[in-house]
């Protein structure tokens, strides 16, 4: 009787151990697959996994920063599904409540937060420079690149990628769309190198910030450059005196006279290098130019311009839109 007692004790005993583990694993599951912990403050948490870091030190990293519960479990977890060995570093940004299940197949994936520098048609590389250093998250340093070496454009980068990998990036787009555009470009340009064609492009983007008018601007130049005319464009001026950046004033009669090689009113030809970095449609219309013979232009006073091909009509046009200007003035003193 005695022994019967104890079987059945000892058969009770296993299934009472069998019921605790079977609890423990759904514990488990539902820790693993479950909602996670809300977030300390906002709707997500900011966690860094460094390079290197293993997975025991991940789930440190993210038991620490309050997203998960367990570092154990989740080290665990990765292990049993294969991800241990692929987890991937970078910034993470964790939605709160986030399940340990879904954050371990963010981090499998590489899903990274993914930040933008932007660099706008015609800035400058020292302006493009200037973004890439005031970027927190980058790190190392960059030297300028040349002028008109990258093509302007909206860029993700990753938390803790190299500035000068950055900079690297800008201006392999640029050499990759130089490639393609020069290879099409249509015959019988006055533009011998594909570096002349950023050149001019560089100057007919910081002409006009009208997109239509890009081809017919750079007509004119094209002309120009055909008959052995200056080109006679007041960026390239303020180029030679501030390097592009704004002057904050008028072009004073000194500085037209001036002799720089990048004052198109007295040498004739193109700069010795870009004004600026040109984007896409400015190379296009340099490579790809309106058929007109005109040979002027004059501002408008709505950041569009007026065309003429000969000089009689240019002067005209000129007259006219002094006199608009003047009017303009006279009215806003009015009020």
């Amino acid at each position: 009787m005695a022994r019967r007692v104890s079987r059945r004790a000892a058969a009770g005993g296993g299934l009472i151990a069998l019921g605790v583990l079977l609890l423990l694993a759904l514990a488990a599951v539902w820790s693993f697959e479950g909602p996670g912990p809300r977030a300390r403050a906002g709707a997500a948490t900011t966690v860094i996994l460094a390079k290197g870091s293993g997975v025991r030190q991940i789930g440190a990293a993210l038991e620490t920063s309050g997203v998960i519960t367990s570092s154990t479990l989740f080290t665990v977890a990765a292990r049993v599904t294969g991800a241990a060995g692929r987890l991937k570093a970078g910034e993470y940004e964790i939605a709160s409540g986030a399940s340990m299940a879904s954050i371990l197949s963010d981090i499998r994936a590489g899903k990274v937060v993914r930040h933008l520098i932007s660099v706008p048609e015609g800035w400058t590389s020292g302006m493009a420079l200037d973004a890439v250093n005031a970027a927190p998250w980058l790190t190392g340093s960059a030297e300028e690149p040349p002028e008109g070496s990258i093509l302007p454009d909206s860029y993700e980068v990753q938390r803790g990628e190299d500035r000068a990998e950055v900079v690297g990036k800008m201006r392999a787009a640029q050499a990759k769309l130089l490639a393609q555009l020069w290879a099409t470009r249509d015959p019988g340009l006055p533009i011998a190198t594909p570096e002349q064609a950023v050149t001019l492009a560089s100057i007919v983007e910081k002409e006009t910030g009208v997109a239509a008018e890009r081809p017919r601007v750079a007509a004119v130049f094209i002309n120009r450059l055909r008959a052995g005319m200056a080109l006679q464009s007041d960026p390239t001026i303020i180029y030679g005196i501030s390097k592009g950046r704004p002057l904050g004033r008028g072009i004073r009669r000194s500085e037209l006279d001036a002799l720089s090689p990048y004052n198109s009113y007295t040498v004739v030809g193109l700069p010795p290098t870009p004004i600026a970095n040109p984007g896409r449609a400015a190379l296009m219309a340099v490579l790809h130019p309106l058929k007109t013979d005109e040979l002027y232009f004059v501002a408008k006073g709505d950041g569009g311009h007026v065309f003429a091909s000969t000089l009689e009509a240019h002067e005209a046009n000129v007259a006219r839109w002094r006199a608009l200007e003047k009017q303009r003035a006279a009215a806003g003193g009015a009020r």
